[in-house]
């Protein structure tokens, strides 16, 4: 089997990252809706957060199709912010 030089991109819904971030988000949004007002800024801030998180794994998959380099920050920011969320 030949590979490419520059891999297909996408593919980041199979992640175990973007498959927690979504976890996260969606506890998140659950979380925020029980317990925090509509009106809060910390629920905006931290359903903003989350989606956030998700949308770097997604977005550094689909720049993995033309800079690995992309990819891999845009991954490693997302998984920063987990962290920082989780802590």
């Amino acid at each position: 089997m030949t590979e490419r030089f520059i891999p297909p991109h996408g593919g980041y819904q199979n992640l175990l990252s973007y498959q927690k971030a979504e976890i996260v988000y969606d506890a998140t949004v659950r979380f925020c809706a029980r317990l925090l007002d509509k009106r809060d800024r910390t629920r905006d801030q931290m359903v903003q957060a989350a989606r956030s998180g998700k949308q770097n794994i997604l977005e550094g998959s689909q720049a993995s199709g033309t800079s690995k380099e992309t990819e891999i920050k845009l991954t490693n920011v997302a998984r920063a912010r987990q962290r920082r969320s989780q802590g």
